[in-house]
């Protein structure tokens, strides 16, 4: 039932709507995952920022491969695309909770007040960090674990790949050019980003074997595609970085190809994915913190 109205919920706000009925359906899937693919190529070939025969005098580097300007034309307009769908479904989510609200009379507040709801915001993000509802659920309790690593991981790598944005273009400004990786094993950033990407790893494989695991539960394709998704994210970012250490330039170069475009499908398509109800089920308890009343 929850599941159903997760999907409803982002089906409803999400727009443009042909994108979220696409993402639930399996046959449109290779489609989807082939337009970063596809677009990497064209766009790389076009600008000569994608070199299939980078110079390795120096080393395997990412970068000489898949330019870091290719990599941030891309990942950018896609997050900006994504945070508007969020922005735009968000602001009709809350406005029809609080209608609702006002019918029933459960609330006397004409308008919400964006100072109110900020603070309110920063009171559950606690029970967010945290997973409350689901140690609080006996049910649910071995999904905690899986659940945790999963989000703390991909955190971890947000905050890597924020400091690495930030580095890399900042150093445009100093005298000797840029500073592009890879970076040293010894440095703290590479043990956040090797620490973030093994929890993905570990956490999305719990996932995986506790869904299996459970016959009596039936998870559906829209369920499994997040999983194998950011399962994904880990094994190729991870495999990216190994078989780099290891001297496999072809493979390396492969799952780095493969790792951007699945970065890019995560970016693109979040809010009409199943990891988008953590969005609004964020605002829909901000809401209840902020109007005093409990769903």
């Amino acid at each position: 039932m929850l599941a159903a109205v997760r999907s409803y919920t982002i089906s409803e706000y999400a727009r443009p709507k042909w994108l979220a009925r696409a993402l639930k359906e399996p046959k449109k899937l290779p489609i989807l995952m082939a337009i970063p693919a596809i677009l990497f190529l064209v766009v790389g070939s076009i600008t000569g920022l994608l070199d299939f025969t980078p110079d390795l005098s120096e080393g395997i580097k990412h970068y000489k491969f898949f330019s870091t300007w290719l990599v941030d034309m891309h990942m950018l307009p896609a997050a900006i695309f994504a945070v508007a769908v969020f922005a735009l479904g968000l602001k009709r989510f809350l406005g029809d909770i609080h209608q609702n609200a006002l019918v029933e009379g459960k609330t006397n507040k004409e308008t919400i007040a964006v100072g109110g709801f900020i603070v309110a915001l920063l009171k559950v993000i606690p029970t967010i960090l945290t997973h409350n509802k689901f140690s609080e659920c006996t049910e649910n309790n071995d999904r905690q674990i899986a659940h945790l690593l999963t989000m703390y991981g991909f955190i971890g790598l947000f905050i890597v790949t924020s400091v690495i944005f930030v580095l890399i273009y900042g150093s445009y400004l100093l005298p000797d050019g840029p500073v592009h990786g890879p970076w040293s094993q010894l440095n703290p950033i590479k043990w956040l980003a090797n620490v973030a990407g093994v929890s993905l790893i570990v956490g999305t494989a719990l996932m995986i074997k506790n869904r299996s695991s459970k016959k009596d539960q039936v998870s559906g394709y829209w369920d499994w595609y997040l999983i194998y998704l950011a399962f994904g994210l880990g094994v190729t970012g991870m495999g990216a970085e190994l078989t780099r250490l290891a001297g496999w330039a072809a493979v390396t170069f492969t799952a780095y190809y493969i790792h951007l475009f699945l970065v890019f499908s995560l970016i693109a398509y979040l809010p009409f994915s199943k990891l988008a109800h953590l969005v609004y089920r964020t605002a829909a308890m901000a809401y209840n913190e902020y109007a005093g009343r409990n769903f």
